[in-house]
């Protein structure tokens, strides 16, 4: 399954696309990131990452209309794909059950 799975920022920019749905390009993905992830990046961070979700088939893109307010340059916008929104629920089924696991053990932090 090598070059299948996400990181964590590429889990963040995917959650970013999908909480923006068809708002999802790639200056609403950094803005979102900085405000609820609290987590600063660049936009060559974001399009690189969504890049790679895009090879994984995790996310689909497309280029949108010409703006006048971009000197007339479109913007690309994206998509979470099916298998882009199973993986991170994949990834949240993971955390459920180490965090249960960790309670049930009764080691958990604070």
């Amino acid at each position: 399954m090598k070059g299948t799975k996400i990181g964590e920022f590429e889990e963040f920019v995917l959650l970013g696309v999908c909480q923006l749905g068809e708002e999802a390009h790639s200056v609403n993905i950094l803005e979102v990131l900085e405000k609820v992830a609290e987590r600063r990046s660049s936009l060559g961070a974001i399009y690189a990452a969504l890049d790679r979700l895009e090879r994984k088939g995790m996310v689909t893109s497309w280029i949108g209309q010409a703006e006048t307010g971009r000197a007339g340059r479109p913007k690309r916008h994206f998509k979470a794909t099916e298998k882009g929104v199973q993986e991170l629920d994949r990834l949240e089924a993971i955390r459920t059950r180490m965090r249960r696991l960790i309670r049930e053990r009764g080691q958990e932090a604070g």
